[in-house]
């Protein structure tokens, strides 16, 4: 008899963690039990859910990438005491990235608030220098997205400045980061806590997983609610969603009712399985992650092991496993746009494991030179297709592609339709649209976390700097009505000033407060590093 193995360029994918001097070293992971991937990449910039005193926290860390140049004294082993994202008063749940901003970057905590951040550029030059002061980044807006936590936080794929935020109300909403006033659009129906959500890749569809068992499809701008909804895992525990690509098809991970981990393909139009696969019976959630490469990830929390599939005639093939003695707390893939096609990077994930945060490069051995441009297609690019006033009146544009060999921009696949609202009756499916060609040539781009950095290329044209309206003081209660005439100028000017005096006051105790926390923080350090020496001496003389 015969025997058959099925071609595919990326059957000999095997991935390798980065060497040391690639790695974070001394994190301090929160130890919020919600359920999360606790770090998030742009491609600039890297941030994690702090464990902090004093309210809630995440750190911002700079990526070693030509997108952003780290002065060489940056230390990789962090030092007890870092500069922090603070504002929110109980623990970050989330933070989300701008596709469009690599200095962008949103975060929900339990608080029920939602701070926008932007990093300057000159954030980490000063990192270890003598009396080096650590000084804490300041948020550029603030939403008070909910009466409750604020647990996945999700920017538009296509839209600029347009972000999703799921809540403890059972709810997601939209907004427009340039008038955070109100929501655009909320989205109901779920019945309890939401677990997980994902675009399409226009962003005319929203798909959301729940802990009521339930996998929903929802048109975002016109709210309400979804416009499918079918049962998911039969298990409770954790389930996840992520959508593959321009492709009619979205990926759920989660549990059976025996409490087996197994991953389920459905097609959109009318949410039937298409493809279901029983992975094992470790009791961690499976973080699903796609590439456009139709290769899907997946990474277990609580094992070491990331185990990616192939799609193709809408079957998921096992290409290999990346195996690991350490084990994941959370995981995060970065921005095609910023691999290392030189090496024949396909995919490079950052893995949090104990204290420290590891990049793993999925690689694709080849011998030839040049760019391999039958395993890199374009890449989503940092050009937005639509502004937010755009997208919540209706108009729909596919995602701009950066080519990775060159840097050319060019058209995504068109927008996928969107279903009748319906809870039975399944709709036929949307219409697949053609994938983009691949570029033909390669050079290189961003350094791996393998071996030895290479030359990278200019940049894709940066996206211009966010402008967002005035934000409500991200530390004052927000002013009422008259009040807030006061602040617009119809009011008279003794009242102005009181009112700045005021917030000038409020701003000096924060900034003393922080210098307190910062204090204790270095005192808690002093006493756990006297504790270890002291037990060390101990054991030493026995």
């Amino acid at each position: 008899m015969s025997r058959f193995v099925r071609a595919s360029k990326y059957r000999h994918v095997y991935g390798q963690t980065g060497k040391k001097e690639y790695c974070i070293e001394n994190v301090k992971v929160s130890n919020s039990a919600w359920d999360t991937n606790l770090v998030s990449v742009s491609a600039s910039y890297l941030s994690l859910n702090w464990n902090a005193s004093g309210g809630g926290a995440f750190a911002i860390l700079p990526l070693p990438t030509p997108f952003n140049p780290v002065p060489n004294n940056f230390p990789y082993r962090l030092p007890d005491v870092i500069p922090l994202a603070r504002g929110h008063t109980a623990p970050v749940l989330d933070t989300a990235w701008s596709p469009f901003d690599d200095s962008v970057v949103a975060s929900g905590g339990e608080d029920g608030n939602v701070f926008i951040w932007k990093v300057a550029e000159d954030a980490f030059f000063g990192w270890g220098a003598e009396k080096w002061v650590p000084q804490d980044f300041d948020p550029v807006s603030q939403i008070n997205a909910s009466a409750r936590k604020v647990g996945q936080l999700l920017f538009h794929p296509t839209a600029e400045y347009v972000l999703a935020s799921a809540s403890g109300e059972y709810q997601v909403k939209l907004w427009d980061l340039g008038n955070v006033d109100a929501p655009q659009a909320v989205l109901g129906g779920h019945t309890d806590t939401i677990q997980g959500m994902a675009f399409n890749s226009t962003g005319t569809l929203l798909a959301t997983t729940c802990r009521d068992r339930k996998l929903r499809l929802f048109d975002p701008r016109t709210g309400g609610e979804p416009v499918r909804v079918t049962d998911g895992h039969s298990g409770i525990k954790g389930s996840r969603v992520v959508w593959m690509g321009d492709k009619d098809n979205i990926a759920t991970t989660g549990f059976s009712k025996m409490s087996d981990r197994e991953a389920i393909v459905w097609e959109t139009g009318g949410l039937g399985i298409v493809k279901k696969l029983s992975l094992d019976q470790s009791a961690g959630v499976v973080m699903p992650f796609w590439s456009d490469n139709n290769i899907l990830f997946m990474a277990g929390k609580g094992d070491g092991n990331v185990r990616y599939y192939e799609w193709e005639s809408d079957s998921l093939h096992a290409l290999s496993e990346h195996k690991s003695t350490d084990p994941q707390r959370g995981m995060c893939f970065l921005p095609r746009r910023a691999l290392n096609v030189a090496e024949c990077e396909i995919a490079r994930a950052y893995k949090i494991s104990g204290t420290t945060i590891e990049p793993i490069a999925f690689v694709v051995p080849r011998r030839a030179e040049g760019f391999q441009s039958d395993i890199f297609p374009p890449a989503p690019s940092a050009e937005p297709a639509l502004t937010a006033g755009e997208f919540f009146s209706g108009k729909k544009a596919p995602a701009k592609l950066i080519s990775l060999e060159n840097g050319a921009i060019s058209t995504g696949s068109a927008p996928a339709a969107v279903p009748t609202r319906t809870t039975s009756a399944p709709a036929p499916a949307p219409a697949a649209a053609p994938a983009p060609a691949p570029a033909p040539v390669r050079t290189p781009t961003a350094p791996a976390p393998a071996p030895a950095p290479v030359a990278a290329p200019a940049p894709a044209p940066a996206p211009a700097p966010i402008s967002i309206s005035p934000p409500k003081s991200a530390f004052v209660e927000s002013p009422a009505p008259s009040r807030q005439a006061t602040l617009n100028g119809s009011g008279d000017d003794s009242q102005v000033k009181k009112l700045q005096e005021e917030n000038s006051v409020l701003q000096k105790e924060l900034r003393a407060s922080r210098e307190k926390i910062r204090e204790l923080e270095l005192q808690v350090e002093a006493m756990k590093a006297n504790a270890q020496r002291a037990a060390a001496a101990l054991f030493g003389t026995q």
